[in-house]
């Protein structure tokens, strides 16, 4: 982990001596120093990383040099932001005659110097352990891969299992004949041997769906709270049940499972007292064939819980035809799962038969070797892994430790940063990426925009099988994931071994926010570079004053997640501490009540790179200082009702990449941004608009999109749109022609407009279109002179009166994978169930070809 830290702050460091601020420039001596000295030593440090595990001396010297980076960081922080006070009030001739800060920078000066120097003996130290031959062939070996990622982008498909067909069969055949009283299952076996997957599969199964009225799906596992539980079946069943006492919460379920067959799934029950889980089946209606699915790794869990011995499932490990099929399907997923190097196959084989069939340990070493294209590299994993398993019997854990230390840098960053939320929590890819960037863990000199290359990163753990796709949107782009308990395991052992993350909060640099948080624990710690909240899906944060006052204390914290939060003190004093902040670069307010507008305090966050404001109903303006943030890359302020407009002077913000939510001026509201200013965000990569009066898109301003180069993804909604005259201005609102993806939301026209042809928009892939008045597809979208469109992903919603034939679809569509369609009566011959009302999925090869 100290090589991530070392790769941050050089990453940051680089970049600012660029800059070269006046206050840098007096110490670029000994920063340029410094930066030479670490960039010596990364060629070593992974190496350092794994040894200091086995030596504890070692593990102390990697901890020293872990904390005078970071101190280093933090001077370089404080430097930065002097530079910036110093162009806004510079004085000149006065400055000759007083120098401001003498002391502060002779301090500064004498700081850096020990820094060096403690730096220099910390590198004689690790290479007297490492020994010379090691440090030099070891870190040359892995240096330039660690730059530039082989596969930057998903190339595995998390769906496909292997091996486990005839598990869900047999539970599968158990469900059907189920018709008294509850039927218990249970599924228990080691971790990492696909519990959980196999009650996914069934749980997803559609005859199951078509089965079962009522499906609900609790994790339940080592720490639970019984009260948490109920509230998580009445979530599944659409009540968010808040403030509800523990009797009523089971009669509120009693209420919504009467005279219903249901299916209920706990997940991963550690607990030997079964007090909690009678209580809630006795407030269970029986009958109609419903029934009950446990997973545990224990046996007596599932006596405790009267799962009978005929109705206990303990799956085998795969085999090694299993085995090696799942392996390929990973390993080799670049190629279609096919090994094309002769040479890779001997080896991988062993290594497969060291995984001992369990399928999480088979797929993060394939993960791993995703990565790795070269015969001395295979080799090399394969004697580590033989090292590993020596020191650890279980076979699972050697093949996650070896996938971490396998890791680049700035990955290992990103990875721990699931050590700070609570056991199976389902988090969003985007809160993930927004962190990264703010904390630097993304690497930014490969010329990528920052939102992409925190998607690459992201990628780069999914690839590797550390983390698993919970849900994907219907182009396939990941959307909520969670990580496996035993990769957990892993993932708290080593942010605690590098004071990442720590349950006390003592020492570390990230803690996550949530109601039951301690503010001793902030008390304690003002070295703090994040505070995330951590809340699982349905749940809010209750932040009470004390602890609320502590954030401002948090002196270089640099990214704040405050989103699903109540607090107990004015939100606007709140707001107003937080503004002193300033290298904070990641605020998020998303959801965060009540939140009304944003107090002058704030404009002193001139670091802000991201700002979430989203879900704010009650938020009504945005202060103009908003548009001196230059650094902004992301705004979001989508879902936002009672916003009218942004502030004028937004296309100053150049840096933009992401803009969800944009809401125009109209003509009477002067002191709002017109449409126009988008021309001047030529960063912009995603834009979300909101169109409501025909006058906020002015006649000179339809060609605001059209030249947007970069932008990919384009969100138009006409929520509570009013005038017809509106129809008219979209029509003539071209979109740019690059465009991959486009998303029309309660469009008010009747006709598509007529840019939405293959010939406008020939680069686009997806398309989505829900809600609205929509009926007829303009003649232009089916093409002219046998143009066709591209798209390979479409989605229809919500559409009662869209009439088209899907033989005309596949005509203009040749390219089409996946079509999902719902509430759409109108659609004729589409090969999907129920396309008027629950709708469905079609992807090519499965169904209706």
């Amino acid at each position: 982990m100290v090589d991530a830290v070392v790769t941050v702050f050089l990453e940051r460091l680089l970049k600012t001596l660029e800059e070269e601020g006046r206050v840098v420039n007096e110490f670029r001596g000994q920063f340029e120093k410094l930066q030479n000295e670490l960039q010596l030593m990364q060629c070593f440090l992974k190496d350092a990383d794994k040894q200091k595990r086995k030596n504890q001396t070692l593990h102390g010297i990697m901890a020293n040099l872990r904390e005078l980076i970071y101190e280093s960081e933090d001077i370089l922080a404080d430097c930065q932001l002097q530079s910036r006070e110093d162009n806004q009030c510079s004085n000149g001739w006065l400055e000759c005659i007083y120098p401001p800060n003498l002391l502060c920078q002779y301090q500064t000066g004498k700081r850096l110097r020990e820094i060096n120097e403690k730096i220099t003996n910390i590198k004689q130290s690790i290479m007297a352990y490492l020994g010379p031959s090691i440090t030099n062939d070891m870190g040359r070996r892995d240096a330039s891969n660690d730059q530039l990622p082989r596969w930057s982008s998903p190339v595995y498909d998390h769906t496909q299992v292997v091996g486990l067909e005839d598990d869900t069969k047999k539970i599968k055949g158990w469900l059907c004949n189920a018709d008294v009283g509850i039927l218990k299952i249970g599924i228990v076996g080691m971790g990492g041997l696909g519990k959980t997957t196999i009650a996914q599969m069934v749980f997803n199964d559609r005859e199951t769906e078509d089965r079962f009225e009522r499906r609900m799906w609790v994790s339940v596992s080592q720490s639970f709270d019984e009260e948490q539980i109920m509230r998580s079946m009445l979530r599944t069943l659409g009540d968010a049940s808040v403030g509800d006492d523990r009797g009523e919460l089971l009669r509120k379920i009693n209420q919504y499972l009467l005279g219903k067959r249901y299916l209920i799934v706990m997940d991963d029950v550690w607990s030997l007292d079964g007090s909690w889980w009678s209580r809630i089946y006795e407030g269970l209606p029986k009958g109609n064939g419903s029934s009950v699915i446990i997973t545990t790794r224990l046996v007596k869990v599932l006596r405790k819980m009267e799962v009978s011995e005929a109705r206990t499932h303990q799956p085998d490990i795969l085999n090694s035809n299993n085995s090696w099929l799942l392996f390929r399907k990973i390993a080799f997923a670049g190629s279609g799962g096919e090994c094309t190097k002769p040479e890779l196959e001997k080896i991988g084989k062993e290594i497969v038969q060291k995984c001992n069939g369990l399928p999480l340990a088979i797929k993060a070493i394939g993960g791993m070797l995703l990565y790795k294209s070269h015969y001395h590299e295979w080799k090399r994993i394969a004697d580590n892994f033989r090292d590993e398993l020596g020191e650890n019997d279980d076979t699972v854990m050697p093949s996650l430790q070896l996938s971490y230390d396998e890791l680049p840098p700035y990955l290992k960053s990103c990875f721990l940063s699931f050590s700070l939320y609570p056991e199976d929590c389902v988090i969003t890819k985007e809160q993930l990426v927004h962190w990264w960037i703010g904390e630097g863990f993304v690497p930014l000199r490969s010329g990528r925009p920052s939102t992409e290359a925190g998607e690459v990163c992201f990628s780069g753990l999914t690839n590797r099988c550390l983390v698993e796709v919970v849900e994907k949107t219907y182009n396939g782009t990941i959307h909520t994931c969670k990580i496996h308990d035993m990769v957990r395991e892993l993932v708290i052992k080593m942010a605690e071994n590098n004071a990442f993350f720590e349950v006390t909060g003592r020492g570390c640099r990230h803690f996550g926010i949530d109601t039951k948080m301690d503010r001793k624990q902030l008390a304690a710690n003002h070295k703090l570079r994040a505070l995330m909240s951590t809340t699982k899906t349905g749940e809010v944060n209750k932040i009470s004053s004390s602890i609320a006052n502590r954030f401002s204390e948090c002196k270089y914290l640099r990214v704040l997640d405050l989103c699903k939060s109540i607090f107990e003190m004015p939100l606007t004093s709140l707001l107003s501490h937080i503004g002193f902040l300033q290298h904070l670069t990641y605020l998020s307010l998303s959801n965060t009540h009540p939140l009304i507008q944003l107090p002058p305090s704030l404009e002193s966050l001139i670091n802000l790179t991201i700002l979430n404001l989203s879900y704010s109903q009650n938020l009504k303006v945005l202060p103009p200082y908003l548009t001196k943030f230059k650094k902004l890359r992301v705004l979001d302020v989508s879902n936002c009702g009672s916003l009218e407009y942004l502030p004028e002077g937004l296309g100053r913000l150049s840096n933009l990449e992401v803009l969800l939510g944009f809401r125009p001026a109209r003509a009477s509201q002067l002191k709002g941004c017109r449409i126009a200013e988008l021309r001047n965000l030529s960063q912009l990569r995603k834009l979300g608009l909101h169109l409501v009066w025909d006058d906020e898109i002015g006649d000179s301003e339809v060609s605001a999109l059209v030249n947007l180069q970069q932008l990919q993804f384009l969100t138009i909604s006409c929520f509570d749109s009013h005038g017809s005259d509106l129809v008219d201005k979209l029509d003539k609102l071209y979109p740019p022609p690059g465009l991959l993806e486009l998303c029309l939301q309660f469009y008010p026209g009747k006709l598509s407009p007529a840019w939405l042809n293959p010939i406008s928009l020939h680069m686009l892939r997806y398309l989505w279109i829900s809600s609205g008045n929509l009926a007829v597809m303009h003649e232009s979208f089916f093409g002219e002179n046998n143009s066709a469109w591209n798209i390979e992903g479409l989605m229809f919603e919500s559409l009662s009166d869209l009439e088209m034939e899907w033989q005309t679809v596949q005509q203009v569509m040749p390219s089409l994978k996946t079509v999902h369609a719902s509430w759409c009566p109108n659609l004729e011959s589409f090969p999907i169930e129920d396309v008027g009302f629950r709708g469905g999925v079609w992807n090519k090869g499965e169904r209706g070809r």
